[in-house]
């Protein structure tokens, strides 16, 4: 039998932390944003200056994301998450306290995700998202939705244009399906590629997020400014209803998902965290745990190889392409390029590819054609 998220959160829930009933409710409230200049151009999978030829709805990347099963398949595998649409509240008009203020309510073993670019610095924590899965904001002057899936542990950043996202209560494969506010068109987070309405068939642009530590990434931007609990719901937000990152505990410890996944691959944990990447023809994922213990990882995506390099700083991933297979070495704790210099992981002389962490079944699922490199 499947069990429904609201369910599933309100027996979390029960015994000590804030009821529910009553707390999922929508947010009223608009945020819309102003038009802008191009997001993280560098981390886009595919580059693009198109938008939709309506004028209406986010802007689209150029070519689609592959999609590795029949459009008719995966429509007949949505499924109600328990609340309504907009039963989870996005986050609207955030806003955002010091890093000073933030030590106040954060600890350093609290994950956030985060952005550093040329204007702004942010970090979005995961205790505040886990109620709201979306919110709506600027970055360098281009509005954007902060989206993250607790069921399949996945924080991604996508370009909203002149509207907002909002969540619409349905999954696919155990993953956030959101729903833009112009054409009511649906989108599977993990995919970036609508399934149903307007835009269907098409991918979202897409901007990276740094999954970290508030520990870390405060040591690595103290200007940051941090998502406040601010939101204009009423939530606990010291609390997670799904369980701990800090220690490893309740659904993100183990075990099966909430619901049954498009597939099985046991090649890999259930929920065993890999940096996953993916193009118009092809996927592929690096296992996390052997890129933290080797640093680096050669791989390919459609016949193009690809790098990634592991950041001990951050404990974050960043993958490239590297079509000339240039020379990269570990070499006295550092990266040793063909040049002899050292480089930061986050900084190769490569252009990036973009990629975020996902728990292996969540990938396996949406990708079965997908390479894996350990």
């Amino acid at each position: 039998m499947r069990v429904s998220r609201r369910a599933f959160l309100a027996a979390a829930t029960a015994g000590g932390v804030t009821a529910l009933s009553g707390c999922l409710g929508a947010v009223t409230g608009g945020g819309q944003g102003t038009t802008a200049t191009t997001a993280d151009a560098t981390a886009t999978t595919a580059t693009s200056t198109a938008s939709n030829a309506s004028g209406a709805g986010p802007p689209l990347a150029d070519a689609r994301l592959t999609v590795q099963y029949p459009v008719e398949k995966l429509r007949s595998e949505v499924v109600s998450g328990g609340p309504p649409k907009d039963g989870i509240p996005a986050i609207d008009e955030p806003s955002f306290t010091t890093a000073t203020a933030a030590n106040d309510r954060l600890d350093d073993a609290d994950v956030v995700f985060g952005f550093a670019g040329d204007s702004d610095v942010k970090a979005y924590p995961q205790n505040v998202l886990v109620w709201h899965e979306v919110c709506n904001d600027a970055l360098d002057g281009t509005p954007v939705s902060v989206t993250y899936c607790p069921l399949t542990g996945t924080a991604m950043g996508f370009e909203r244009g002149g509207t907002t996202f909002g969540v619409s209560g349905d999954l696919l494969n155990d993953n956030l399906i959101m729903y833009d506010r112009a054409t009511d068109t649906r989108w599977p987070q993990m995919l970036g590629t609508a399934l149903t309405g307007d835009l269907a068939g098409n991918s979202l642009r897409e901007f990276r997020l740094v999954w970290a530590t508030w520990g870390r990434w405060r040591d690595a931007h103290p200007d940051t400014r941090v998502l406040s609990t601010d939101t204009g719901s009423v939530r606990d937000y010291d609390e997670d209803p799904y369980g701990s990152y800090d220690p490893l505990d309740g659904y993100y410890a183990g075990g099966t998902p909430l619901f049954p996944p498009l597939r099985t691959d046991d090649r890999f944990r259930t929920k065993e965290t890999v940096v996953g990447t993916r193009s118009p023809e092809d996927a592929a994922a690096f296992r996390e745990s052997s890129l933290r213990k080797q640093t680096l990882l050669d791989g390919d995506l459609a016949g193009t190889p690809l790098l990634a390099a592991f950041d001990a700083g951050l404990d974050a991933a960043s993958v490239y392409r590297n079509p000339e297979e240039r020379s990269f070495e570990v070499r006295d704790g550092e990266i040793v390029g063909p040049d002899g210099n050292a480089h930061q992981p986050a900084d190769l002389p490569l252009p990036r590819q973009y990629a975020f962490d996902a728990m292996w079944f969540a990938w396996a699922g949406y990708y079965p054609e997908t390479s894996v490199h350990d």
